[in-house]
């Protein structure tokens, strides 16, 4: 898939702007602060109807504006596709072709990216909660029921910890409500578990083979999905159900206790082992790097095996913080494969790597010139 074109308006820093793309690698070039994350941010939200940088989104809407619109027109393998997203202060508009769509799991999947950003280098080494958002942002647009359930999820969880709470301070310990809480906390944390289990084991596969490539069949990558609950390789979503439920009953006590749910797929976290040794606390960076390098592209190829083609990828200054080994690793991949959107502040990072010639876009001050081969 490849987006032919994009249109902005009220949107960060760009008041009005319309712009054709190549299907293969489109470079956004100056300086910081210019207004280069601004345009390849909107079309992460283009596609997954959320920023990768904010989680205000009236950010995202121009000063004294009272909306923000992005429109894109999409190619795929069966067809064209018009998307729009419209944000206001009311919330966000979605429509598929003119029709508005009445949730965002309908809307998710209509245009698959990947980003690539230098925090992302730091995904093996960084905190669990990025980790855990990598698992969900990715899964959701494969799956966008696993958006529509994770939402429960995360909806029960918080009324679960409120009643906790509630709970400590009342002389009435009604545990019956509890009960229903962790049966429905369990019966979404089960199908979360169950596609992140899933996703993961065909993840692994790519990832490796992938990072084989890059250290030249020196290393061997695994992924292991860290849990409290004692998790079995061919568990189905009914199983982990009530491995769920069974555990979120006997921590009941506990929970009390700390007034929080301590155990569930929000505890949840990754661990990287190269070579057997976890790459997280004995790894050098240039490992980390390479793992996180390994498994961002194992991404693309997953998607692609799943839904018949490929992402479109988006590369946020991300060349600058790899070393040329690395760096070359990367474009050989992407070349002649997707569709790519580059941003960065010269071009010395692809001499001598490419054999196609990017379209460039000159970006100052949120005019942007250069809207052609």
């Amino acid at each position: 898939m490849n987006i032919e074109k994009i249109s902005l308006r009220s949107y960060r820093n760009y008041e009005s702007l319309e712009l054709d793309f190549s299907p293969k690698l489109n470079v956004f070039l100056g300086e910081n602060a210019q207004g280069k994350t601004n345009l390849l941010e909107s079309i992460y939200v283009l596609s997954l109807a959320r920023s990768h940088r904010s989680n205000n989104e009236k950010e995202m809407i121009q000063w004294h504006q009272e909306f923000a619109r992005i429109e894109g027109k999409v190619k795929k393998r069966n067809g064209l596709l018009d998307l729009t997203m419209i944000i206001s202060s009311k919330g966000k508009k979605t429509k598929v072709n003119g029709l508005e769509q009445s949730k965002l799991s309908h809307y998710v999947g209509n245009l698959n990216v990947i980003l690539f950003a230098p925090e992302d280098l730091s995904l093996v080494k960084g905190a669990p909660q990025n980790r855990r958002k990598f698992l969900d942002m990715e899964i959701g647009q494969i799956n966008p029921q696993y958006l529509h359930h994770l939402s429960i999820y995360q909806n029960v969880l918080k009324q679960r910890n409120q009643y906790l709470k509630k709970l400590a301070f009342s002389s009435n310990k009604d545990l019956v409500y509890l009960d229903v809480l962790s049966e429905q906390l369990a019966k979404a944390g089960g199908f979360v578990l169950f596609h992140r289990l899933k996703f993961l084991k065909k993840l692994e596969v790519w990832a490796n083979n992938i990072h084989q490539k890059i250290t030249y069949g020196k290393e061997n990558l695994t992924i292991n999905y860290k849990s409290q609950l004692e998790l079995g390789d061919e568990m189905d979503e009914t199983q982990l159900f009530e491995l769920l439920h069974t555990e979120l009953k006997n921590t009941v006590e506990k929970d009390l206790k700390h007034l929080t749910t301590s155990i569930g797929p929000h505890r949840d976290d990754l661990l990287f082992f190269v070579n057997e040794k976890n790459v997280q606390n004995f790894g050098s960076q240039g490992q980390q790097r390479t793992t996180a390098l390994s498994v961002k592209l194992a991404e693309i190829e997953l998607i692609n095996e799943e839904i018949g083609e490929y992402p479109v990828l988006l590369l946020d200054d991300v060349l600058s913080e790899l070393d040329d080994d690395r760096q070359v690793h990367l474009m050989e991949f992407i070349e002649n494969k997707l569709q790519t959107f580059l941003t960065t502040t010269s071009l010395a990072h692809l001499e001598n790597k490419l054999s196609i010639t990017p379209r460039i876009f000159n970006i100052s001050e949120g005019i942007v010139e250069g809207n052609s081969d």
